[in-house]
């Protein structure tokens, strides 16, 4: 409802780039340009400095900028508002989510949200953790679900799921055979590793610095950005890995793949995250509170299928 010059001048301001406003906004570049060009002739001056392929605010786009957020803010407060007084959910919501989540959990979550909420428009951006935190700290999207640990004060993060990571490796692969599986026996296999980023590595140069074993010290022979990459690779028999064990159920089924648990095993937790801002605290509690009793739900440590919707 919020007029839409202010809506793309607010996020041209914020990223200070007409190029990244345009794709954050799923815009052309020129007509970007056109909405500020417009605003501009509006206010009879100059709302951004460009010089050398650089922008910043000037006098004038500071002021209309603080004026453009309280504006918007009211607009959102005012639709939570509206929407608590008749029961109804509307709008949209953008989600993030890091890449082992994106594909292979939150899916069939989305799918249960929007048959009990229709009228809620969705967006999903798939990224990895550092890729989904920066863009809620960008605002580009009304909250993430990410598995690696956040450090930013001015997020919420709140825990909704607690997952495992396992050894995998090819069928018959000697690994298996271990009964009580210890980190340092990986150190002798090829491994495969997720990228710089990625939360899944994180947690994996953590748990090895608590078993006293650097990160270093794993035969790293390759790096994929995605875990299907990463499965390729295993069942191609290039090297073993650890994952969530979410990400290879379907290949277990189909005795492709083997995952171990190692002892002592991998946890971490999967935390939704959003900015701590009141005006938008509503839309964002409801989709909160619909996430965890989802997880609650159908998160089973015996039967770690029924959470991806496999049986």
């Amino acid at each position: 409802m919020a007029d839409r010059r202010l809506q793309v001048f607010s996020t041209v301001a914020r990223l200070l780039s007409f190029t990244k406003a345009a794709d954050a906004l799923h815009m052309t570049q020129p007509a970007v340009t056109f909405q500020i060009r417009q605003l501009e002739e509006h206010f009879n001056t100059r709302l951004f400095n460009r010089t050398h392929n650089r922008i910043s605010l000037t006098v004038a786009g500071e002021m209309v900028r603080g004026y453009a957020d309280q504006i918007m803010g009211l607009q959102i407060e005012m639709d939570d508002a509206v929407s608590e007084l008749t029961g109804s959910a509307g709008g949209q919501l953008v989600l993030g989510a890091s890449m082992t989540i994106g594909q292979y959990v939150v899916p069939t979550l989305l799918g249960q949200y929007r048959a009990q909420f229709p009228e809620v428009a969705l967006r999903l951006f798939v990224s990895n953790t550092v890729g989904v935190i920066h863009m809620v700290e960008d605002s580009e999207i009304d909250l993430g679900i990410v598995e690696g640990p956040v450090a930013n004060k001015n997020l919420e993060a709140e825990v909704c799921w607690e997952d495992e990571l396992v050894v995998v490796t090819p069928v018959g692969h000697p690994l298996t055979q271990v009964e009580s599986l210890k980190v340092t026996q990986v150190l002798d296999y090829p491994f495969i590793v997720r990228e710089e980023g990625s939360g899944t590595r994180e947690v994996i140069a953590t748990y090895l610095s608590s078993q006293g074993v650097n990160f270093s010290d794993l035969n790293l022979t390759m790096e994929f950005g995605s875990p299907e990459a990463i499965k390729g690779a295993v069942t191609a028999g290039l090297g073993i890995s650890i994952m969530s064990i979410a990400t290879i159920e379907k290949e277990r089924l189909l005795d492709r793949l083997a995952g171990v648990s190692l002892d002592p095993p991998i946890k971490r937790p999967f935390r939704i995250i959003y900015q701590r801002q009141k005006f938008r605290f509503r839309a964002i509690e409801a989709f909160v509170t619909f996430a965890k009793t989802y997880f609650l739900e159908n998160a089973d440590e015996q039967d770690p299928l029924r959470l991806i919707g496999l049986v």
